[in-house]
């Protein structure tokens, strides 16, 4: 469960999680086996701090997306200030084994007419970055490597670390990052067994194109743990308001 202490209000009616851009809503998908998750989640909550959680709950998973703002910190004396930044993290709770998970974080399909969309990772990071005249647009999250260090620090199953041997060869998986037209992302996970979870980032940060020193893609750069600042081990759960 994404913030257990931290008090919520819930929403009533809820609305489709998504982080307003300069080139569209940044909207989200999941897809267990062949069923795709409705995009209204089944609730929502409001946070303190801008904060939002949405959650799905069915017979063989629950699904949480934090949505926040976020500020990666960036060094003044190195980096130009962002215009913004937002976060987000997925986070999926097996309650029965599930051999196929798709997360998708992605643009509108169509964006303006000026704007290019490329590939934009590194090692350990996956992003695609959008820009035109005037905005450049970074969204990054975790690559295949960055997925099996994530299981040393338990944000997916440990047994997740022995996968790395699969990493450099496509042929020998299943799984990995999907960049499409490289207007989003799409995460294709491993098996997930009952009592496992998986928690994925998504950041996106935007700045003047004219800006050439690389913010947005640093900005990008975050791991759950800190896009959560985790709560403490056995801290109480916090109170909803209805």
């Amino acid at each position: 469960m994404l913030l257990p202490t931290v008090p919520r209000t819930r929403l009533r009616p809820a609305d489709r999680p998504a982080v307003d851009t300069p080139f569209g809503p940044l909207g989200f998908d999941t897809v267990i086996g062949a069923t795709r998750l409705p995009p209204v989640p089944d609730e929502l909550f409001a946070l303190p701090g801008g904060r939002t959680v949405a959650r799905w709950t069915g017979a063989s998973a629950r699904v949480e997306l934090l949505l926040t703002p976020f500020d990666p910190a960036l060094d003044p004396e190195v980096w130009g200030p962002l215009t913004a930044c937002r976060a987000a993290v997925w986070r999926i709770d097996a309650l029965a084994r599930l051999a196929q998970v798709r997360f998708s974080a992605s643009l509108p399909a169509e964006l303006p007419v000026d704007a290019d969309a490329e590939w934009d990772g590194g090692q350990a990071f996956a992003a695609i970055t959008v820009e035109d005249l005037t905005t450049r647009l970074t969204v990054g999250g975790h690559d295949e490597d960055a997925v099996c260090d994530a299981a040393l620090v338990g944000e997916v199953p440990r047994r997740w670390a022995a996968l790395i041997d699969e990493v450099g060869d496509r042929s020998l998986r299943s799984w990995g990052v999907d960049f499409g037209n490289h207007h989003g992302m799409s995460w294709r996970l491993p098996p997930l067994e009952a009592g496992d979870h998986a928690e994925l980032p998504v950041v996106a940060a935007w700045a003047p194109v004219a800006d050439e020193c690389g913010n947005t893609w640093y900005g990008t750069m975050a791991s759950p743990a800190r896009l959560l600042g985790r709560a403490p081990a056995g801290a109480a759960p916090g109170p909803i308001m209805e």
